[in-house]
């Protein structure tokens, strides 16, 4: 038996540090984090016993640098290290070097982070082992085995994947495919199997020890992705077959024997016709770590998965299996992310953060916490756990609809839509389908837009008021008869500046379709057809922008000044950064001719590439993007002269 941890280093950051340290303080055992300068103030990094600097932001100059992990792990008297997910928790030589300076790793042995790492080897190994796969030969690919997805074998995140529906593209997709593996990953090995557009990605936790025991804690659904990432993820599958889950199960025991695997991990699996008795599963991969969604599992099953992994890494025996599952839990991953644009992702300071009901919430972030480009963009997980799927979606969607998340824009919409969702709620899900829904998904409601921005606008105005000297307390534009209407402008990240045109009478405000019942600067109450709902309104001088929260969630708006500043013009032309960023590369030089959708710049944000395009036929007649410098949002990157289509 190894004996007893009492101090661990998480070689991670944000979320996952925050909820190791949790379960590391119910065991009484000391916590390390290590931070880079850009999480100097991150709340991981307070609620750690002993922190220890990584100098610079880069992941590859901090999180990803072994050696220094290691280093700090040692400086700081750690016995153990505990890798989260991401970063080095699937890194076999890691292990090995955490091992080597004497301490404990608390993930499964080295050599099997390489069997599963390898998905070809992986693959290979489960087909031994009698688990069901997905095969394509690419050399003799025949046309009924299209589409194809081509895939990175180091790979995952959707990095070096590509779908290929027509088989002269194959040779091109797998090239295209090393050369992005390689650039990810170090490693350009691709391998092809069949495409199941329509399947459901589900996937079975486990938990093994080093006597033999092996836990099947149930299984997942994560099917709702977007560019094969998981968004929403529950606990059990739900539309299982009691066969199909039987060989999920099954075969998820076949997979920890043969590589004799030990502490937690994912067996992950396509499934088509997950519902009937005659669905077919096909093994994905194995994760040699804990999972983002591994919370769901514990709702369900009772079991902190983190505990066990620590007890496992002290040579314990594990339990009796968990009996259950106990009712149903949903996850969903809240992003600092634009759906609509392309997904981009977005950064700055997290104003107001709370999030409150009967649910459990993994985060981060708190108040004035600073999401950076550096690193992941997912903000809080949100779980619930009801005693059954409809409850566990009534109080996700709930606590949603109430949750204040100020700052950068995220996808919290797009997630309340996708639990509103008639095909969610009916169990009919597929890797698909918020690809096919997105555009309904992330539509905007201009009607629920322009109450809140009725509140924004009567708050700022009873505000101007409240701060007169003379006349306080006397809405702006007092009048013992009716004069012109007053008119705000606020843009909240639609096309198109939202308008609010109100009337002040005898000291009350007028609204064209709402009745006023209240007007604070800080609170708002609006009734429309007899029903009256409450806002609350708080302005930020320094940051000018208005949060507004109500009933159906909370919006942010920046007040559009009246007359704008001829400096603050934009040059026709301009090619602007969506986000701030690190500029990768520039693809033209000034005075160069460029065709309508030719590369001008690549920039990257929080381990995602944005190529910049030309968006016409023309001249480049200014550059101002310089390789590996920084640039700030709506930074003119480049100006490009010419006739527009």
């Amino acid at each position: 038996m190894s004996a007893q941890i009492s101090s661990v280093l998480v070689a991670n950051r944000g979320e996952i540090a925050r909820r190791v340290f949790r379960t590391c303080r119910d065991l009484g055992i000391r916590t390390v984090a290590v931070f880079s300068d850009a999480d100097s103030e991150a709340p991981f990094v307070g609620e750690a016993d002993v922190s220890v600097r990584l100098p610079g932001n880069a992941p590859s100059d901090t999180y990803l640098r072994g050696d220094l992990v290691i280093a700090a792990a040692l400086k700081a008297g750690a016995d153990a290290i505990h890798p989260g997910y991401g970063f080095l928790s699937e890194n076999a030589e890691f292990a090995r070097a955490v091992a080597k300076a004497g301490l404990t790793w608390i993930g499964p042995a080295p050599d099997t982070i390489d069997s599963m790492g390898d998905k070809i080897r992986a693959k290979e190994l489960m087909d031994k082992a009698g688990v069901p796969i997905l095969s394509v030969d690419a050399s003799n690919a025949k046309k009924s085995d299209f589409p194809l997805l081509v895939k990175a074998s180091a790979g995952g995140g959707g990095r070096g994947m590509r779908i290929v529906t027509d088989p002269k593209d194959l040779e091109g997709e797998l090239v295209a495919a090393g050369a992005e593996a390689l650039s990810a990953f170090g490693d350009a090995t691709v391998f092809v199997e069949p495409y199941l557009p329509t399947a459901r990605h589900i996937e079975v936790q486990v938990m093994a020890d080093t006597h033999g025991t092996c836990w099947i804690v149930g299984d997942r659904d994560c099917s709702i992705q977007r560019r094969h990432q998981k968004v929403v993820e529950e606990a059990p599958a739900p539309s299982v077959s009691d066969e199909v889950r039987k060989v999920l199960h099954d075969a998820s025991r076949a997979a920890v024997e043969a590589v004799g695997y030990v502490g937690a991990g994912t067996v992950e699996f396509l499934v088509a016709d997950a519902h009937l008795a005659t669905g077919k599963a096909y093994f994905l991969e194995m994760n040699t770590r804990l999972q983002v969604e591994h919370p769901v599992s514990e709702e369900v099953f009772g079991v902190d998965l983190v505990e066990q992994q620590i007890l496992v890494a002290e040579g314990k025996r594990l339990g009796d299996e968990p009996a259950g599952p106990n009712g149903h839990a949903i996850e969903v991953r809240l992003y600092a992310e634009d759906p609509s644009a392309d997904w981009a992702p977005q950064t700055g300071t997290v104003r107001v953060f709370e999030i409150e009901g009967d649910v459990r919430v993994d985060s981060g972030v708190e108040a004035w916490s600073t999401i950076s480009i550096h690193y992941d963009a997912m903000i809080a997980k949100v779980v619930a756990h009801g005693a059954d799927r409809a409850t566990a979606i009534r109080k996700l969607a709930a606590a949603l609809r109430g949750a204040h998340v100020h700052g950068p824009r995220t996808n919290i919409e797009l997630l309340r839509a996708i639990l509103d969702d008639e095909e969610f709620r009916a169990e009919r899900v597929h890797t698909a389908l918020l690809g096919e829904r997105l555009e309904r998904w992330t539509a905007v409601d201009p009607s629920a837009d322009h109450v809140y921005a009725v509140a924004a606008a009567v708050g700022q105005a009873s505000r101007a008021a409240y701060e007169l000297p003379v006349l306080s307390r006397i809405p702006t534009g007092f009048r013992n008869i009716v004069s012109q209407e007053q008119v705000r402008r606020y843009a909240s990240g639609t096309d198109e500046p939202i308008e609010v045109r109100y009337l002040t009478v005898r000291g009350s405000f007028v609204v064209d379709g709402y009745t006023v019942v209240q007007a604070w600067p800080a609170q708002v109450i609006l009734e429309v057809d007899g029903l009256r709902r409450s806002y609350t309104v708080t302005e930020y001088d320094d940051e000018d922008v208005i949060d507004v929260c109500g009933p159906d969630g909370s919006r942010s708006f920046v007040p559009v000044p009246r007359f704008v500043d001829p400096a603050d013009v934009i040059a026709e032309g301009s090619l602007l950064a969506p986000m701030p960023a690190a500029v990768m590369s520039v693809a033209v030089t000034e005075g160069q001719h460029v065709t309508k959708g030719d590369i001008v710049v690549v920039l990257e944000a929080m381990k995602m590439q944005h190529t910049i395009t030309a968006p016409y036929d023309g001249v480049v007649t200014e550059l101002s993007a310089r390789a590996g410098a920084q640039v700030e949002s709506g930074a003119v990157l480049a100006i490009i002269e010419g006739e527009i289509e």
